[in-house]
């Protein structure tokens, strides 16, 4: 039987480049035909959620103010883009360079407060501006967005998707904000204990909360966009 040849590992340089650099030989190599098993098997559908447990992990960290931690997830969810880079760079898609430079051009173009001489005068009127130029970018393209509720991930776990949709709606006016008095009483805990006995309640009929909810946001989606339609200039 002959015997394997190893290469050596790809030299670590010091500087963010060199460790780059690094990453993406070590990634390359792994997908070589002599490389991992396991990552040569791998493609972008048996990936997708490794990245969602990834960021899960990171925020994990984040929560308990672990540095170390924090530094191991954000390689980790490093690790995945890289992964997903060589997968494009395989098939002739994109590579790592095209992704950055997308990125980059995407934060200047949506700061022109800063990069520009657009004046702001708070935080809303960054994130509506952030909205419009997102908007306005896809136009003409199969990522158009005509609708107001569109750009939200259809994975969000059903909690953090209501509050995303609720958001997009009441700035497209699609909703009211409600009234001060609407809001006396209500506390954090009440709210809290209130979501929790809400859950334990589908648990005890052999609901899903999640789904329930789930159902609920598809049916206030539904209702929201057919107003957005008739209320659109024809």
């Amino acid at each position: 039987m002959t015997k394997k040849t190893r290469r050596p590992a790809p030299v670590l340089r010091r500087g963010t480049g060199g460790a780059i650099k690094a990453l993406m030989e070590i990634m390359a190599r792994l997908r070589a035909p002599d490389g991992c098993p396991w990552d040569r098997e791998q493609d972008h559908h048996t990936l997708r959620w490794h990245a969602v447990e990834e960021v899960y992990e990171l925020l994990d960290s984040i929560e308990t103010g672990d540095d170390h931690e924090m530094v191991e997830e954000l390689g980790d969810l490093l690790l995945q883009i890289i992964f997903h880079c060589q997968l494009g760079k395989e098939r002739g898609a994109f590579d790592l360079e095209q992704v950055t430079r997308r990125v980059v051009k995407k934060l200047i173009h949506r700061h022109p407060h800063v990069f520009g001489d657009a004046d702001v005068k708070d935080v809303d009127q960054v994130l509506g501006n952030w909205e419009k130029l997102k908007r306005a970018e896809k136009v003409g393209t199969r990522h158009e967005r005509p609708s107001a509720l569109d750009g939200i991930p259809r994975h969000l776990p059903a909690l953090l998707r209501a509050e995303k949709l609720l958001k997009k709606a009441r700035r497209a006016h699609l909703i009211d904000t409600p009234p001060t008095g609407a809001q006396r009483g209500l506390t954090k805990p009440k709210i809290a204990a209130e979501l929790f006995r809400l859950a334990q309640a589908a648990q005890a009929q052999g609901w899903s909360a999640e789904n329930l909810l789930r159902a609920e946001l598809a049916r206030q989606e539904k209702r929201w966009r057919k107003e957005e339609r008739k209320a659109a200039p024809r």
